[in-house]
């Protein structure tokens, strides 16, 4: 199986368990490693074939700014569940960064791997 990957997709979103981040919007970012079969897209050169990107990354970003969650962990799982349903993804390795989170760290996260490589 072919991985078709997009690495640090921001979106904004209001994520957080303290009440001062339920009213701001912060930074996250995505790395999204999904598996799909290039071939076909790839003899046909057909991008109906393909696991758009754009098309992708776009409804993540759709996602992220229209639900709010207080944990990571939620964002992320709900995010991996409707990729693999409405892109037809049997496997998915998602990567969720906080960035700013902690005073002494770059970023914070989640990474799950949901379903059948």
């Amino acid at each position: 199986m072919d991985i078709v990957f997009i690495k640090q997709l921001q979106v904004i979103s209001t994520i957080g368990v303290y009440n001062w981040e339920k009213s701001v919007q912060q930074k996250l970012y995505f790395d999204l490693e999904m598996a799909f079969d290039n071939r076909p897209a790839a003899a046909s050169d057909d991008i109906n074939l393909a696991l758009n990107y754009f098309s992708v990354s776009e409804r993540v970003n759709q996602f992220a700014q229209n639900n709010h969650f207080e944990l990571l962990e939620t964002m992320a799982e709900q995010v991996a569940a409707l990729i693999m349903v409405e892109f037809s993804v049997p496997w998915i390795r998602l990567t969720l960064h906080k960035p700013g989170a902690l005073p002494k760290a770059q970023s914070l996260g989640v990474q799950i791997e949901r379903g059948i490589r």
